[in-house]
Formats: C-alpha cells, structure tokens, sequence
C-alpha cells in the first residue's frame, strides 16, 4: 500500500471518529431532559478543572529551556538527589529522596552515565539527563534524574515530574490550615487524596480503585501512613515510624 493511500485511510478513521462524536453531542443537546441532570459520574471538582502547564520535551535540546527557571517537585518521595561538583553526578553520595512541592532552582541539565548498580527511578540507557538544582537558601548544587537516552531513543519526564509554576497558586483555594500540612509533610483528617499526595508523596499502595473511598497505604521515605478515606475525605490515619 502506497504511502498517500495510508495516509487517506488514517483521515478517513480520523473523520468517522470526529463525526460520531459530534453526532452524540448534537443528540445530547436536542434532549432538554439530559439538561441539569444530577449525574455524579459528570461532577468534575475544581481539583479535575486545574491546568498545568507541560512543554513534552521530546529531545535533549527541549530540556535546556528549564535552565534559570523554578520548579516544584511534583512526584514526591520517589526521585533521589545526589551532590554535583566539579561537573559530576556523585552517586555514592546519594542525599535522599525530593520531597513534594520542593522548590528546586533548575541552574543547568547534564548528561551523565549511571552505575550499573544505582536504581534511580529511571532507566539507565546509555547515558541519564539531570537536572542540576539549587535549594532555596542553599549553597551547594545538587542532580535529580528526569530521562535517559540509548542510542536514537530518548525518553524525558519533566512534565510528570515537576509542577512549572508554585502548587501553593495552582491550588490557592485549598484552605489554609490544608496547606499547613502539606507544607509539613503531614497529613491532617478531612483531606482529600490529592491533598495527602501532595504532603506526603506518591509512592502508595491502595486497597480499591475507587478514589476517595478506600484505605490507602503511603511509603514516605521510609515512614508509613495508612489512611481510609470516605468520601474523598481522610478519616482514619494511621503512622509507623521508620525502623532504625
């Protein structure tokens, strides 16, 4: 098959598609009923109506627009920093792990080949990017892993790894007293998932599928939390200590 009848046959799929879905719109408006329906599956909350900006960077040139600018942390608890020092990653000097909503001031991306031993959330391939970061206050500079390249492929997750303007703006109608906690890294009774994400991080382990109504268990660098939620609402909280 020719190249322009490939192309056709994709146009043609691509213009059913549209079209059926513009005919069930046009039905569901000629229907008065279907307006004001009080259809819980259709409830979107302010949480689900937020944007955040994401830039998909496909190659290791789209990462360098991050150079000079702020990010925040966005997949807390999982991504390990290390020292960087006289232009060099040191992986065996691993720091710890970023917490939610850190700032991280982004001073230049870097390649850099990884141990064959060190897990660092990402995939090896021949070679890591990094992003090179300052600390609010700090002095030194610090490396975080946000893709990795092997041969023509290249793979990059800073859109999934980094909010590109402040949390604190992007969800300012959370109350203050919730904000208090995240920004503590607790987690307080009457918040929702998402708020407990953001205080205490990503790396979970739920009971059920359903959202806001099931026991969730948190690792949070070691710490564990082990929350019930009802309603999207935290009603049972309970901590084990990091073992020494």
């Amino acid at each position: 098959m020719k190249t322009w009848q490939k192309s056709l046959i994709i146009t043609l799929i691509t213009l059913t598609i549209g079209g059926i879905y513009l005919f069930s719109v046009w039905k569901q408006r000629q229907n008065p009923g279907a307006i004001g329906r009080n259809d819980a599956s259709q409830t979107l909350s302010k949480d689900d109506l937020v944007v955040m900006r994401a830039f998909f960077p496909a190659h290791f040139e789209d990462l360098q627009r991050l150079e000079g600018a702020t990010v925040w942390m966005k997949n807390g608890y999982t991504m390990p920093y290390y020292p960087y020092a006289g232009g060099h990653v040191e992986f065996g000097r691993r720091v710890g792990l970023i917490p939610v909503a850190q700032r991280l001031e982004v001073k230049k991306i870097v390649k850099a080949a990884v141990p064959p031993k060190e897990d660092d959330g990402v995939g090896h391939g021949s070679r890591q990017a990094f992003a090179v970061f300052a600390l609010p206050g700090g002095t030194g500079l610090f490396a975080t892993p946000i893709g990795s390249m092997e041969g023509d492929r290249e793979a990059y997750y800073a859109d999934l790894l980094f909010f590109y303007d402040d949390p604190h703006g992007i969800y300012d109608y959370w109350p203050k007293d919730v904000w208090a906690a995240i920004d503590a890294h607790q987690v307080k009774q009457g918040m929702s998932e998402l708020q407990t994400r953001m205080a205490i991080g990503q790396k979970m382990h739920a009971d059920g599928n359903k959202e806001g109504d099931r026991t969730v268990t948190y690792d949070q660098d070691g710490k564990h939390w082990t929350i019930t939620y009802v309603k999207d609402r935290a009603t049972t909280i309970l901590t084990t200590a990091r073992s020494e």
